[in-house]
């Protein structure tokens, strides 16, 4: 996918695809208290497609997940996010990653803390037993504005290592941003969700990949309106001039 068209390509598809229901709420939505005052801290682990998308998806939602839930007081985060990928940006494409989850701290001291807990320890090693695909683990910083709202549907951008971050950074900052936010209003966005990654889960070696942006939508619908305007064309015709890493472009659910 060329960069300057990743978004254009999906502004033209996704205004045809049909809505689908909204899926049912999130099974960690309970954990999900008012945002803390300073930036948040998060660890995100993606996975690739798995041998088996069946076992996968059956051991994640009746073991792996209830695991999580249940250590969430002593790994001490205070939300998880977990978003299953439906297919690229266009619509069409096989996602190039299967799923995403998303465990959110206060702070980094606290996700530092929560990492070293036994609790978190068993639910790493839990990973190996339906994660057949592989995965990356990352540690990632919140830069973005926090946002309450749900996010039910959305699109999803993940930038890869660029060339040069501090140019990157800059344009992201100073002319990035402001177009995606001058284009908000059309595109109909309901939170847009900036991470930057530091570190990969270890907490020393380099990330795998740079950024991620997320931006929610209420329905199918809604996110494919708002990707088929002119808004959302200036925000894809953008990317070119920034991300020189590449990126990968996905469609989500959060479930």
């Amino acid at each position: 996918m060329k960069l300057g068209h990743s978004l254009v390509a999906v502004a033209a598809l996704a205004a045809c695809a049909a809505p689908k229901e909204t899926p049912k709420a999130d099974t960690t939505a309970a954990m999900a208290p008012a945002a803390p005052a300073g930036p948040q801290a998060i660890v995100t682990v993606i996975y690739n497609t798995p041998k088996s998308a069946a076992a996968f998806e059956k051991y994640y939602a009746e073991t792996h997940v209830p695991l999580v839930v249940a250590s969430q007081a002593e790994i001490g985060f205070t939300k998880a996010e977990l978003t299953k990928f439906t297919s690229g940006l266009d619509g069409k494409s096989k996602p190039e990653y299967h799923r995403q989850a998303e465990l959110y701290f206060d702070s980094m001291d606290d996700l530092k803390k929560g990492l070293a807990t036994p609790a978190f320890k068993k639910v790493s090693d839990d990973l190996a037993v339906f994660a057949t695909g592989g995965l990356v683990g990352l540690i990632a910083v919140e830069t973005g504005d926090k946002g309450g709202d749900a996010c039910p549907f959305l699109g999803t951008v993940i930038y890869k290592t660029p060339t040069d971050a501090g140019a990157v950074e800059k344009y992201y900052a100073e002319t990035h941003l402001p177009i995606v936010g001058k284009g908000q209003p059309e595109i109909g966005m309901t939170r847009a969700d900036l991470t930057r990654f530091e570190t990969n889960i270890d907490g020393s070696t380099p990330p795998a990949l740079y950024r991620q942006a997320e931006l929610c939508f209420p329905t199918a619908e809604a996110r494919a309106q708002g990707m088929a305007t002119p808004a959302f064309k200036a925000v894809g015709d953008d990317l070119a001039a920034f991300a020189t890493g590449g990126l990968v472009g996905l469609l989500g659910e959060q479930q």
